[in-house]
């Protein structure tokens, strides 16, 4: 059995409006294992990154438990939970005067201590880190001068050169053409089969997430989370519960959906 390295229990997410709790998901009980890569689908303002938010402890929860490896992340600190866990988001940061290895090199920030000195052992993780993802050629090549794609993968080496057991991505693949998100998507797969990490992503690339995702946590539009793999949801039907028109339907052949 694979170890769960993020678990959840009747956990309850949404915000605040007018110092009220407003829920949009109730009652999760999720599940991320080690060696996974699983795809978090939903239709937009379903509550994707609102549970992101949550998972990652950027948010509070309104409910119920969120434990890192068994352990409750409100009794975490910050260094910890970085320890543990890595951020890729949508935001581009401002970084094109950094080179790709300076830009990677920030992911030793929460074992380089206060002065950030890296180690002889810290350059052999980034250039590690650097080779997993193919961007070991561009190494010395400004942040600035890189495509949509190649800045991806830096920011997945910099995921990956902090050393945690989890990655989470919020829409990795949003700025990327056809080719660029094949490829990331392949090595998101690649990193969780290979390095054993759990790796989470939401994204709206639907026919690319069933086909590399190992599992899928699908947000229904009554905002219900279902989860298992490709196959297991398509056969419940389940992938035509994601929008509420009655008009567009999942075409299992294509992977995506259409008008009927």
């Amino acid at each position: 059995m694979a170890q769960s390295l993020i678990s959840t229990q009747d956990l309850a997410v949404g915000f605040k409006r007018d110092g009220k709790d407003v829920a949009l998901l109730t009652g999760l009980n999720l599940d991320l294992k080690a060696g996974t890569l699983v795809a978090l689908l939903g239709m937009n303002g379903a509550g994707k990154s609102t549970l992101l938010r949550a998972i990652t402890g950027d948010t509070r929860p309104l409910a119920g438990t969120l434990c890192y490896d068994g352990r409750d992340v409100t009794t975490m600190s910050i260094l910890e939970r970085a320890r543990f866990m890595g951020l890729v988001s949508t935001e581009r940061i401002a970084a094109g005067g950094l080179t790709v290895t300076e830009l990677v090199e920030m992911g030793r920030q929460p074992h380089t201590g206060f002065l950030g000195r890296l180690s002889k052992h810290d350059h052999e993780v980034v250039a590690h880190a650097l080779e997993s993802v193919g961007m070991t050629h561009k190494a010395s090549s400004y942040t600035a001068s890189l495509s949509d794609g190649e800045r991806q993968k830096c920011m997945i080496a910099r995921a990956l050169a902090q050393e945690t057991p989890v990655i989470v991505l919020d829409e990795p693949t949003a700025f990327l053409d056809v080719a660029s998100r094949i490829e990331t998507m392949q090595l998101l797969r690649d990193l969780a089969q290979e390095h054993g990490k759990a790796v989470l992503l939401s994204s709206h690339d639907m026919s690319q997430s069933l086909m590399q995702a190992h599992e899928l946590w699908l947000i229904t539009h009554d905002r219900q989370v279902l989860t298992g793999t490709a196959q297991e949801l398509m056969e419940q039907g389940a992938m035509d519960r994601l929008f509420p028109s009655p008009r567009i339907c999942f075409n299992e052949n294509l992977l995506d959906y259409q008008l009927k």
